[in-house]
């Protein structure tokens, strides 16, 4: 899977059809069985204090956010393969860094939506700090992100390649 624009996303078929099985699920049985969480901690008396309907609540908000999530992705999505980079870090490449430009440090990892986490590779998403930083250089160039301390960072792209997962 990956994202060529804000607003269409790459996906395999398998990562397809397992974030359609998802989004069923979420807004078919899963809905059903959180209301009747929250129908039976209505019946057990003051709303103010009961643990068990606030949980079933917020239970509900996070359901609802992520079928929101799904739906918007999935009406964004192409099925099939991205198309290819030609040497451009991309979403839906592999990407292989050198940190500091000292290349016995190095990492390969899949630019990619966290919707489609490769069990191969790390993945970073575009909008990570590593993954704006590189999204766009070609083999040879330096990018630099934010480290979570406020410093920055740089790396030197080494190597691109689609990922075909």
């Amino acid at each position: 899977m990956t994202q060529t624009s804000e607003s269409v996303t790459w996906l395999t078929q398998a990562a397809y059809d397992q974030l359609k099985a998802e989004l069923d699920y979420l807004s078919g049985p899963a809905r059903t069985e959180i209301a009747m969480k929250i129908a039976a901690a209505r019946e057990e008396g003051d709303l103010r204090e009961n643990g068990g309907y606030h949980a079933a609540k917020e239970e509900q908000g996070k359901q609802e956010l992520r079928v929101r999530q799904l739906t918007q992705l999935l009406e964004n999505a192409k099925v099939g393969t991205a198309p290819a980079s030609e040497g451009v870090v991309a979403p839906g490449t592999l990407v292989t860094i050198a940190f500091d430009g000292d290349e016995d440090d190095t990492l390969e990892f899949l630019l990619a939506s966290r919707e489609y986490a490769s069990s191969d590779f790390e993945t970073y998403s575009p909008q990570s700090p590593l993954g704006a930083g590189v999204n766009g250089k070609k083999v040879g160039d330096d990018a630099q992100y934010e480290l979570p301390n406020g410093k920055k960072a740089t790396v030197r792209i080494l190597a691109v390649k689609p990922f075909n997962g």
